[in-house]
């Protein structure tokens, strides 16, 4: 069985990171070796949370999996709460990433066009470096523009889709060739002509082919599905499956699960009900 590191934080309630990565990796045929980087008792989207962050003891996960020769086939990193877990991550890297080992990166920085509490001008550049040591990088739009450089503010300037998808296609590009890893950027919302008809999508972007898809958009962002979707890219990597296939199988994935959830007008910030869709990643 594929073994992969999971460096995240556990969230009690918001159905993100650790609680979002564990199920869909180990559905999926994989054992998710997880690393928390911080316990909250909620995800940082509600009103009210305590989070005791774990930096100092990550050392110990690196000190104490070596004494036991452990080897990964992959390893997904997501929420950090600063630049000092980065540079614990590198130390993990040094350790534990090998030729063999995929590395997801998912740089969580912001979404909306926000960036979240944690954020500092540092974490970014710190982040610049790790998506570098990257075999796949999945940040969002938000995070897309702060990882290029590509302004947020213009991007959504745009009144026509088409001006705004080459717009997303060019940072994909450059963020593609400064870090050769493989890019996909989750979040593509373009402008609509039709107001009541907006779409929501994911491009891939590799040395040799872009690849954008879209579905209806109901308008709304919730809690953990950046997290659900890596997971499954690193899932189906872990099974061997082509990047654009891993794409769309998650995409099938969050859109069922995020359809029930408008149904049941589930609060944004308590994450989707992706448990009985989980089926689908068999």
């Amino acid at each position: 069985m594929k073994k992969v590191a999971v460096i995240q934080d556990m969230s009690s309630f918001g159905k993100c990171s650790l609680t979002a990565a564990l199920p869909v990796l180990s559905v999926m045929g994989v054992q998710a070796c997880p690393l928390p980087t911080a316990i909250l008792t909620a995800q940082t989207g509600y009103p009210s949370f305590f989070c005791e962050d774990l930096t100092s003891k990550m050392s110990y996960f690196v000190e104490e999996w070596s004494k036991l020769n452990a080897a990964f086939d992959g390893i997904h990193t997501g929420f950090v709460t600063g630049k000092e877990q980065i540079d614990h991550i590198f130390q993990f890297l040094n350790q534990f990433h090998t030729k063999e080992t995929t590395l997801l990166v998912d740089p969580v920085m912001g979404d909306m066009g926000e960036v979240y509490k944690m954020f500092t001008g540092e974490l970014l550049e710190r982040m610049k470096e790790l998506v570098k040591r990257a075999d796949i990088i999945t940040p969002n739009i938000t995070e897309c523009c702060l990882l290029t450089g590509l302004s947020y503010e213009k991007l959504h300037s745009y009144s026509k889709e088409t001006d705004y998808i080459q717009a997303v296609e060019e940072a994909g590009r450059i963020l593609q060739q400064d870090t050769g890893a493989h890019v996909i950027i989750t979040g593509v919302n373009p402008p609509s002509d039709d107001a009541t008809k907006q779409s929501i999508g994911n491009m891939y972007v590799d040395g040799d082919r872009t690849f954008y898809s879209k579905r209806e958009f109901n308008g709304e962002s919730y809690s953990g599905t950046g997290d659900l979707f890596a997971s499954v890219i690193m899932g189906g990597m872990m099974r061997g499956q082509d990047l654009a296939d891993c794409l769309q199988l998650a995409e099938a994935f969050l859109t069922a699960a995020i359809h029930d959830t408008s149904l049941e007008q589930i609060p944004r910030e308590a994450g989707v009900n992706f448990e009985k869709y989980l089926r689908m990643l068999l």
